[in-house]
C-alpha cells in the first residue's frame, strides 16, 4: 500500500492545505517521504459532521456486524505485512521485534473487543419487571443498559505507534461500544498512521458501515487537536501523551457548554529512591539499570524514571555515579 500524505475524511482521501508536514527518521537524521498536507478547522468539522451523521446507524448495527468490522481491521493490519513494520521502524527507530510484538498486541486487542461485542455482557442490561400489586406502592417497569455516548476523538500516542494509536485500544473500545471515531495522528508517525488508517477505512467500506464511522486528520501544532475536542459532535476523548497536552485538552473539554469526559493517560514522575546503603553496596549496578530504564524503547516508555531522590551525603554528592546538585 502506498503512502500518499493525505488525510482520510470518511470515505475520501483529502490533502490538507493548512500546513506541510514530514515524518522524520531519527536513526538516519533525515526527513521521510512523502510530504503530508495538514488540515485545519474545516477538515475537523467535516470529519466530525460525518461521524455525527454515522452515529445512529452505527450504534444500531447488529453486534455481529460490529464484531466483524473489528476483525476486518485486524485482518487488514496483518495484510499490510512488512510495509507497516518497516515504516514504523523508520519513523520511531524502534526495533523490528518490538514493533512486530506491538502489531500482535494491536490485532489481539481488536479481536478481543470483537469477542466481547458478540457476548453482549458489556451492556450490563438489567430488567426489573413491573409489580403493580406490590404493597404499599406498585413498582414500575425499570430497565437499564449501557449505551454509546457518540463520536469519540482519539489522539495517537508517540511511544506506541500501533497499540495506542490509530487502531489502538482507545479506538477499538470506542468502535466496540458503538461510537464512530475521529483520530488525530501523531506527527511522529504520519506514514504509519496513514497505513493503519487506510486499513480501518477499508474495513468500514467492506462491512457496509456509514463512511463517518472513521476519519483520520493530520495537522501541525495544537490547533487541529483543540478544534477536534471543542467540536460539539465529539462526546468523549481518548488521549495518551504528555501531562501538559492532556491537561490542555481536559480544560477545553471542561469549558464546553456541555462538558465531555477526557480519558487521558499522561506522563508520570516515576520517582527513584537511592538509599545510601544500596548506593555503597551496588552503585554501579544501580546506575546501569537506571540508564537502561531511561533508554528503554528509545526513551519512550511511560515507566521511565523522571526523578531521583537521595539523602545528601558523601555518596550522593561526591559519587561519579550520581552527579552533585547544581549550585
Amino acid at each position: 500500500m502506498k503512502i500518499t500524505g493525505e488525510m482520510l475524511i470518511g470515505a475520501s482521501a483529502v490533502r490538507g492545505t493548512d500546513a506541510t508536514l514530514r515524518a522524520f527518521d531519527p536513526a538516519r537524521n533525515a526527513d521521510l517521504e512523502p510530504e503530508f498536507g495538514g488540515g485545519g478547522a474545516a477538515e475537523v468539522a467535516r470529519a466530525c459532521e460525518l461521524a455525527e451523521a454515522a452515529f445512529d446507524d452505527y450504534r444500531h448495527a447488529p453486534f455481529e456486524t460490529r464484531a466483524q468490522f473489528l476483525e476486518a481491521i485486524a485482518d487488514n493490519i496483518i495484510a499490510l505485512g512488512d510495509t507497516l513494520i518497516e515504516r514504523a521502524m523508520a519513523e520511531s527507530a524502534l526495533p523490528k521485534a518490538r514493533l512486530e510484538g506491538e502489531r500482535a498486541r494491536t490485532v489481539g486487542q481488536l479481536r478481543l473487543f470483537a469477542s466481547l461485542v458478540r457476548e453482549g455482557r458489556w451492556l450490563s442490561a438489567t430488567l426489573d419487571s413491573a409489580q403493580p400489586d406490590r404493597k404499599p406502592l406498585p413498582r414500575s417497569d425499570l430497565r437499564l443498559q449501557k449505551i454509546p455516548l457518540g463520536p469519540v476523538a482519539v489522539f495517537g500516542a508517540s511511544n506506541f505507534p500501533l497499540a495506542f494509536s490509530v487502531a489502538g485500544g482507545d479506538t477499538a473500545s470506542a468502535f466496540a461500544a458503538g461510537c464512530p471515531v475521529v483520530v488525530k495522528s501523531h506527527p511522529a508517525h504520519l506514514g504509519t498512521s496513514e497505513l493503519v488508517g487506510r486499513a480501518v477505512q477499508k474495513a468500514v467500506a467492506d462491512n457496509g458501515l456509514p463512511e463517518g464511522t472513521f476519519s483520520l486528520v493530520v495537522g501541525a501544532g495544537n490547533a487541529i487537536g483543540e478544534a477536534l475536542v471543542a467540536h460539539p459532535a465529539i462526546q468523549a476523548v481518548g488521549f495518551t501523551g504528555s501531562r501538559r497536552g492532556g491537561l490542555a485538552l481536559v480544560d477545553i473539554a471542561a469549558k464546553r457548554p456541555v462538558p465531555i469526559p477526557v480519558f487521558a493517560e499522561m506522563s508520570s514522575v516515576n520517582p527513584v529512591f537511592a538509599l545510601p546503603g544500596a548506593l555503597e553496596a551496588r552503585g554501579d549496578t544501580l546506575a546501569a539499570a537506571y540508564i537502561d530504564s531511561v533508554t528503554l524503547g528509545v526513551g519512550q516508555f511511560c515507566t521511565n524514571p523522571g526523578l531521583v531522590i537521595a539523602l545528601e551525603g558523601p555518596i550522593s554528592t561526591t559519587s561519579s555515579i550520581w552527579p552533585p546538585p547544581r549550585s
